[in-house]
């Protein structure tokens, strides 16, 4: 798992100083369902999609 998860969502309960993500996990959403074939079908700037 990355060590240095960045949030630049400075109002979330989550956010910490340097914009680093201090949450336990990380959960991604895709806007098309469960499967997306590009980063702006997710909500996580560094969604790549998985090679099938």
């Amino acid at each position: 798992m990355a060590k240095d998860v960045l949030c630049e969502v400075n109002n979330c309960s989550y956010w910490g100083e340097g914009n680093l993500c201090n949450a336990d996990r990380i959960y991604v959403v895709s806007h098309q369902g469960k499967q997306a074939s590009k980063t702006e079908e997710t909500d996580c700037k560094t969604f790549k999609p998985s090679e099938q």
